[in-house]
């Protein structure tokens, strides 16, 4: 079966915990990305047609990812099982972010703190996809707590679903498909066709992690002390007025547990755009509200991880020996 072991989750989690994403240790994102600009040039030039070429990207991407994941420990397995042990820990590691998202964020918050208006928009920069040279500080803040939402979902709980469900080969599927969603789906004239296979399928393999995650924020706003009462008050009301299917959701439970509103105009590439206001102005958007995103983060990743590493069991995971 292709379900994680309960030691290697426990493994991973501790070493995203620990680690983060250190810069000086080659990520598999980037020789995802890597593929994925090769891949688009080759297959934009062999044929017209750019859906079927935008297929072709999905399918050869992400089997890819899939395949070398499964040689990388079946190999190491037959070394020793606890090389095989090893890689797999390490794998399933790199495809969570937690510290990563965490120390990214506060690098733009402490910005602020020091009034560095400039260097905050800068770092923001890294960590979402709107333009930031023109953001005022309450636009700052509520970028940065959208982004820490979102990828609340993206970047730790749909990993460790897919961690959970389909082992380390799923996690770097999934990462794989993340990836694809971040360089080629995006809605405008050159991607709309070739970006949208990448698309739909990051949006179908997000759909039950991001309703996941909104459930699991209102346990731990109550965890926190913060509102769970606004959580779901606030994820029934607006989980569906995001422009993305999932994003939303656990958007709309941070907006609740927080009591601030998220969403208005913002600009991508020069060109303007207007969200759906989710949540309530309760609370001014600044570094108290982004401190207890981070403690929502840190306490639905808890929470996550409990429920993955008991449903491990449940499953009867074993990846290594079994491959």
């Amino acid at each position: 079966m292709f379900t994680a072991d309960p030691a290697i989750l426990v493994a991973a989690l501790l070493l995203d915990l620990a680690l983060g994403d250190p810069r000086w240790l080659p990520h598999p994102v980037i020789i995802i990305g890597r593929l994925i600009s090769t891949l688009e040039t080759i297959l934009i030039r062999i044929t017209s047609h750019k859906r079927c070429a935008g297929i072709l990207l999905l399918l050869i991407t992400a089997g890819s990812a899939g395949t070398a994941t499964w040689l990388l420990i079946r190999g190491s397995w037959l070394l020793h099982p606890l090389a095989g042990f090893l890689v797999a820990a390490g794998i399933s590691y790199t495809c969570l972010a937690a510290r990563s998202l965490h120390r990214e964020s506060a690098l733009v918050a402490d910005a602020l703190a020091a009034g560095n208006i400039i260097e905050a928009r800068s770092r923001l920069a890294f960590i979402v996809g709107r333009d930031t040279e023109s953001l005022d500080e309450d636009e700052i803040w509520r970028a940065l707590i959208e982004t820490v939402a979102e990828n609340t979902s993206d970047g730790i709980i749909a990993p460790l679903f897919w961690l959970t469900v389909a082992g380390p080969v799923g996690g770097m599927v999934y990462k794989a498909v993340s990836t694809l969603d971040s360089m080629v789906g995006y809605r405008n004239e050159h991607y709309l066709r070739f970006g949208w296979a990448s698309a739909r399928m990051d949006d179908l393999l997000n759909f039950i992690p991001a309703r996941l995650t909104a459930l699991l924020m209102i346990l731990a706003a109550l965890l926190a002390g913060l509102s769970p009462k606004g959580a779901l008050s606030i994820t029934l009301r607006d989980r569906l007025k995001h422009p993305s299917p999932n994003s939303g959701h656990p958007e709309a439970a941070a907006a609740g547990a927080l009591g601030v509103r998220l969403g208005g105009s913002a600009s991508y590439s020069g060109i303007g755009s207007w969200k759906a206001h989710i949540g309530d102005p309760l609370q001014p958007l600044d570094v108290h509200a982004y401190r207890g995103m981070l403690t929502l983060m840190y306490l639905t990743t808890m929470l996550m991880a409990a429920a993955c590493i008991a449903g491990s069991f449940a499953l009867g995971g074993s990846l290594v020996p079994h491959l």
